[in-house]
């Protein structure tokens, strides 16, 4: 068996063995969230049957397109869509704080997350790596996000080959790939030859535990060959040569360079980019008063925690005014946050090369071209 395959395998049907495997997380315990199919784009939401999830869905995605359709039988054909995975964990809206007067007196509530460890079905190397680096940003620092952290706790992954790359992917630039190396339980790969099947490798004990109770046939040799093959075969597809590790020293100095105007003539500062991204993490608090009789006369106060963009004009706000007040500021700030200072300050990059920021530009941006232009007018180059 080649090396990079767990020691605990077997084989599953594309139909009812994913079904039986969302049943068996069920029963232990876990709310299940997998990808099912919303007007033609990938959703990730809670399931109950691996027949909710989608069958024969193909993709295609552009700088500023997406389109899909349906061709085969396939589980796994499809690319991710403006979903992420760090929703379960990081909702885009939550209260974090409750205020009631009454008479004088005060009385605060913190809500707590519901205590159901979650179970991911088919996370991508990219979203998987964009989890570890969102524990990195939540839980790393000096203070910890108590809400993220008991939503992550005991969490379950089900990691997927990616065997048809989008257009826009760019994984292994950034030192990622088709196949999840790490930070799984379960790895499914699914394979057309010799026949339809889905290859389950166990990450972890919990995996192997899980794939257990499955039952199923070990894989064949051939099986394994077919395995690395998807993998060749998705590497070999991507062809956007940028050396996405070397951006941090290539980009260096590029702070007065006049292709941000170039590309803030393009942006429209909607922050689409920054709110599909599956390792944003900025956020903004709002508070909101009303009366109330519910138990009697209060006022009550209550605070929200929401996503935010840096390409918000308020976002920079110091001393009443922004920092950054045009577009090529805030997409400076943007891009070079993501490639070049994060890993001063988290020891990873903050992009996985997913391309969902360029997919659903609606200008069409792409990330990866823009950085190669900026670090090759510098003195480093990229290739």
């Amino acid at each position: 068996m080649n090396s990079s395959h767990a020691a605990s395998a077997v084989v599953l049907d594309p139909l009812h063995g994913l079904d039986a495997l969302v049943r068996t997380l069920t029963a232990r315990g876990y709310a299940v969230v997998g990808p099912v199919e919303r007007d033609g784009v990938v959703d990730y939401r809670p399931i109950e049957s691996g027949d909710e999830m989608p069958t024969g869905l193909r993709v295609e995605q552009a700088p500023g397109r997406w389109r899909s359709h349906h061709e085969g039988d396939t589980r796994f054909g499809w690319t991710p869509a403006a979903e992420s995975w760090r929703r379960p964990f990081f909702p885009a809206e939550e209260e974090v704080l409750r205020v009631r007067r009454t008479d004088g007196t005060f009385a605060v509530s913190r809500p707590e997350p519901a205590h159901r460890p979650v179970a991911l079905i088919a996370a991508r190397d990219c979203e998987v790596r964009a989890l570890h680096i969102l524990d990195r940003v939540l839980l790393g620092g000096e203070h910890p996000d108590p809400r993220y952290a008991a939503r992550r706790a005991d969490a379950f992954v089900v990691a997927v080959t990616c065997s048809v790359p989008a257009a826009t992917c760019w994984c292994t630039s950034m030192g990622g790939g088709p196949r999840p190396a790490a930070g799984f339980d379960i790895r499914l790969t699914e394979l057309i030859d010799p026949h339809h099947a889905v290859l389950a490798e166990a990450g972890s004990d919990r995996g192997a535990e899980v794939l257990a109770a499955l039952g199923g046939a070990l894989p064949s040799s051939e099986h394994l060959a077919a395995s690395d093959s998807v993998e060749a075969a998705a590497v070999a597809s991507m062809r956007r040569p940028v050396d996405g590790l070397h951006l941090p020293v290539a980009l260096a100095g590029r702070d007065l360079d006049p292709h941000w105007d170039d590309v803030a003539a393009r942006c429209l500062s909607c922050g689409n980019c920054t709110f599909v991204c599956p390792t944003c993490a900025c956020v903004a608090f709002g508070d909101s008063t009303a009366l109330t009789d519910d138990g009697g006369p209060a006022v009550e106060t209550v605070r929200h925690q929401t996503w935010a963009s840096c390409f918000q004009l308020d976002h920079s706000n110091l001393g009443g005014r922004p920092v950054r007040a045009t577009v090529a500021s805030r997409y400076r700030q943007w891009l070079t946050h993501k490639l070049q200072t994060w890993p001063e300050q988290f020891g990873t990059s903050g992009c996985v090369g997913c391309g969902r920021c360029t997919t659903w530009c609606p200008a069409g941006i792409d990330l990866p071209i823009e950085a190669a232009a900026l670090a090759a007018a510098g003195e480093g180059t990229v290739s």
